[in-house]
């Protein structure tokens, strides 16, 4: 387990918000990216059309394997960073956080 005082690499962080500020999560990839850190963000957004969930049962399957996967990367990040424009937190951040608290992560937010 590396720590952010551990010098072999930089500090990883994990963005986790709402894909509905899609916008502000590359902004915020690209600043924390400048300022030296490893990045973990989501991968794709769900609310955009894509053939890969483009009925509701392969939507279901891959919200819920990505759900798990943001998990992990909670797990390898040395530290949260929450973009929630305007304080917004929906059921899917709240849960990260709750996540991410629970292994004593740190928690930025871009919004207090």
């Amino acid at each position: 387990m590396h720590s952010t005082s551990d010098t072999s690499r930089p500090p990883i962080v994990v963005l986790c918000g709402s894909t509905r500020f899609w916008e502000q999560l590359a902004e915020a990839a690209l600043y924390e990216t400048a300022a030296g850190r490893i990045v973990l963000t989501l991968g794709c957004n769900l609310k955009q059309p894509h053939p890969l969930w483009a009925t509701p049962e392969q939507a279901d399957r891959v919200k819920r394997m990505l759900d798990t996967l943001h998990l992990h990367k909670i797990d390898l990040a040395d530290d949260v960073l929450v973009v929630n424009p305007g304080g917004y937190i929906g059921a899917s951040t709240r849960r990260e956080i709750d996540y991410a608290r629970s292994l004593g992560k740190p928690i930025r937010y871009t919004h207090p």
